[in-house]
């Protein structure tokens, strides 16, 4: 969207904002500073794996990068806490509130034969691949559900961001990837090193903020040795979208930014 930080910042001011036919007739948006103006303030939690996927060793390689630079800075940089939200069950939930509205508007014959194979799953199938499946079937009891549990969550990561500032993780398991043509998209498969996972289970790390609704900064860390781009992402709290977009120009400063591609 943006080669730096102070781009984003700057689209972020004008675009920010509701819209002016609808809820902007009566609400405006003040977003709050960023938290911190120095690395060296930065409390930050460092995820380099997830319970559900594997990291590929570049990005692995580019988010031990940027904590790297943080730690060189003084922030304080951890590897685990007692407060992060369950994320086994977080990428269930993003799956199936994601995949449940994917489906609104497939024909009939189409929906039906979604929920045929659907009822044909093992009760005991916990696979992010099940959970697509079942959630593009689901009552609205079902998604009200999901919404819920959701909730939950965000009150998590609130408790979490009381203590942190900031969370870095990958982006995606790795840099770009040769594509899957497969017509059926259920059926594609990526590559992390050497092993195959379904397409569709590299989306569990978008959902780290997505599915709560966290603002998340993409920054660059390095390229892999095959010289692609690698990306992590820094992820802040609710409503706080200053404190990443500051710490993504910080360390913009500190191990550099966008490099135009060769």
């Amino acid at each position: 969207m943006a080669r730096a930080a102070r781009d984003l910042t700057l689209l972020l001011d004008v675009m920010a904002g509701p819209d002016p036919l609808t809820l902007g007739k009566a609400h405006n948006v003040a977003l709050p500073p960023a938290r911190h103006e120095r690395l060296a303030d930065f409390r930050v939690l460092v995820l380099d794996e997830h319970p559900l996927l594997a990291t590929g060793s570049a990005v692995r390689a580019g988010v031990n990068r940027v904590a790297a630079a943080l730690v060189d800075a003084g922030a304080r940089v951890e590897r685990h806490t007692a407060l992060l939200p369950d994320l086994t069950e977080a990428a269930m939930l993003y799956t199936q509130l994601l995949f449940s509205g994917s489906v609104a508007r497939f024909p009939v014959e189409a929906y039906e034969q979604l929920r045929t194979r659907a009822a044909g799953l093992s009760a005991d199938d916990r696979s992010l691949d099940a959970a697509r499946l079942r959630a593009m079937v689901f009552s609205h009891r079902d998604w009200i559900e999901a919404n819920n549990r959701r909730e939950l969550h965000r009150h998590g990561w609130r408790q979490l961001f009381a203590e942190f500032d900031a969370v870095v993780c990958p982006i995606t398991p790795t840099p770009a990837f040769g594509h899957d043509h497969n017509p059926n998209p259920l059926e594609r498969r990526i590559d992390i090193d050497g092993v195959e996972y379904p397409y569709f289970d590299q989306l569990v790390l978008a959902g780290l903020a997505t599915m709560p609704g966290l603002p998340a900064t993409a920054i660059p860390a390095g390229r892999s040795p095959e010289g692609l781009p690698v990306g992590v992402q820094l992820i802040g709290p609710m409503f706080e979208d200053r404190t990443p977009l500051r710490l993504a120009e910080l360390l913009e400063q500190k191990i550099g930014g966008f490099q135009t591609p060769t």
